[in-house]
């Protein structure tokens, strides 16, 4: 069964299918007919990232995804030749009650997972119970986003009825989001917190080995429960944590396709070094960077001095040079610039942050620092060591504190510890990022929502106005009433300045052309589990 947002929402979030902006496919790989699809064969790709651990519940990296999706399934997913028309994954068939209140899923029959066990409805109220409601020792960084489950039901092996306190018209979305896998029953019960350490999935693979700064490998499972998938015998995901190093093996053939994203630059060499054997795919992204102040650490506990540093960030001027270098590329607030429920450029201007004015914006900057007693302050910029784009947007940063006498020491570390530290706190400003995977603004908005309602509020900040905005747009199904709350919401962050997107990105795919089958998207979170990718060779 597949059912379109639109038609699932009743127009409400259906209308943000219209803001994927514009989108480069290659549509002749994604129709490939069948019986040109060639079975077999070894497939090597990049993984510019390493993750932290195997567990997308307690995760908000790409490189969990990119790491672990082969191996496992969700309830629903996006069919992305359609996106964001949801389909079922594991389920077979599901129903919707008319007022929101209760979601009924049929799963398909004799779903294996990797150690043999038949999936069941036990493990999909497993999974979920633990998504809602984590153990002692568990993260779950969607807790929030299913905060609205009242119980789950299994009245048989197959039927597993979700039932709510409230409506919620983001639901569908969630249920289908690439975070939410699903896992064993028994696993969990052995031990809440195994799927950080070990993996055991439903997928179109089966894990072989992770070995640590090298690579991952899967095997097709055997057992897949969707016929004639995957087509692929074996795949290996080479870590290639410096750009130079990706686009080397690219070029060279040792890797076939990369599938974050490369900035314009990385796609000009390539273009001009591969010519028609590179297959470029671009679309907006839905993803941002943020600046985030911890407000448990003075002076950043001052709304002064937050706001001061937003103020003095030129991102008219910064986004056209940092476009052409970088994957960063729009100036937008909370939802992705364009999508129908953005702010639109007149306002946003309005907000502290945005303005075109940047010697008032920075005058303004540098009397709120005396104020605050901060004239000469001095501070850590704690960032990824990504080379894009965290970098450009570390040194932009620190250039921008620069020009109202700021001095911020620009420190980068690998994925593991800088997440690190950004859960535990020990930080005190950071290049932070919103890792969304569609337009849904109850799914941009999740992470402002006060710290003690969701681990992903990384300004560890705590605003019921904040959460109560939040709430109000949830049940709202009049879309121009749901954007005031929005805006209202967007407003209130912006002006307590706890954190605050810098800009939104711009993706570019590169495959090599004998890569067929991945399907590129507005999210490098989608089309992570390679089941219809094959190779022509």
């Amino acid at each position: 069964m597949k059912i379109s947002r639109r038609a699932a929402l009743k127009g409400t979030a259906g209308a943000l299918a219209l803001g994927m902006g514009g989108l480069n496919f290659d549509f002749t790989r994604a129709y490939a007919q069948a019986d040109k699809v060639k079975r077999g064969g070894n497939l090597n790709f990049a993984i510019s990232a390493e993750a932290p651990h195997y567990d997308p519940h307690a995760s908000d990296t790409y490189a969990t995804l990119h790491l672990v999706a082969p191996f496992y399934s969700t309830l629903l997913r996006y069919n992305l030749e359609k996106f964001p028309e949801i389909e079922g994954d594991l389920v077979e068939s599901w129903q919707v009650a008319p007022d929101q209140m209760s979601y009924t899923f049929k799963l398909k029959p004799n779903v294996k997972f990797q150690d043999g066990t038949t999936l069941t409805s036990a493990d999909i109220k497993a999974t979920y119970d633990r998504l809602r409601n984590p153990p002692k020792g568990v993260v779950s960084n969607r807790r929030a986003t299913f905060a609205d489950i009242d119980t789950i039901e299994t009245p048989d092996p197959l039927t597993v009825v979700f039932k709510m306190k409230e409506s919620n018209s983001s639901m569908l979305d969630h249920f289908a989001s690439p975070w939410n896998v699903v896992y064993s029953a028994k696993d969990l019960a052995e031990n809440p917190a195994l799927p950080r350490t070990k993996i055991n999935g439903t997928g179109p693979f089966t894990f072989v080995e992770h070995v640590k700064g090298s690579h991952v490998s899967g095997k097709k499972n055997e057992n897949y429960f969707k016929k004639d998938l995957p087509y692929l015998d074996t795949y290996r995901g080479i870590f290639t944590l410096q750009a130079a190093a990706m686009l080397n093996a690219l070029q060279g053939g040792q890797v076939l396709g990369e599938f974050r994203g490369v900035s314009p630059a990385e796609r000009d060499r390539l273009v001009a070094a591969m010519g028609d054997k590179l297959r470029v795919e671009e679309s907006s992204w839905t993803l941002n960077l943020l600046v985030a102040f911890n407000v448990e650490k003075p002076p950043f506990d001052d709304v002064r001095v937050r706001r001061a540093l937003l103020m003095a960030i030129d991102r008219w001027g910064g986004s056209k040079g940092l476009s052409r270098i970088s994957t960063l590329r729009s100036v937008g607030g909370v939802v992705r610039p364009g999508s129908p429920m953005a702010t639109p450029e007149a306002e946003l201007v309005k907000l502290p942050g945005f303005s075109k004015d940047i010697n008032k914006s920075r005058e303004e900057a540098r009397k709120l620092l005396k104020e605050a007693g901060q004239e000469n302050l001095k501070f850590v910029l704690w960032n990824r060591n990504l080379a894009m784009p965290y970098t450009p947007a570390g040194i932009f940063l620190v250039d921008q504190w620069r020009q109202i006498g700021v001095t911020a020491e620009h420190k980068q570390s690998d994925t593991a510890p800088y997440i690190a530290a950004m859960n535990s706190g020990n930080y005190e400003v950071a290049v932070d990022f919103s890792n969304l995977f569609n337009d849904d603004p109850t799914l941009s908005m999740t992470k402002f929502l006060s710290r003690d309602k969701n681990p992903l509020n990384m300004s560890r900040s705590n605003d019921p106005e904040i959460d109560k905005l939040y709430e109000m747009q949830l049940r709202e199904r009049d879309p121009q009433k749901r954007k005031a709350h929005i805006q209202a919401l967007e407003k209130r962050l912006f002006e307590q300045a706890y954190q605050q997107p810098l800009f939104w990105w711009h993706r570019i795919v590169l495959t090599h052309k004998n890569l067929m089958g991945w399907q590129m998207s507005p999210s490098h979170n989608l089309g992570a589990q390679l089941e219809g990718v094959w190779l022509d060779t």
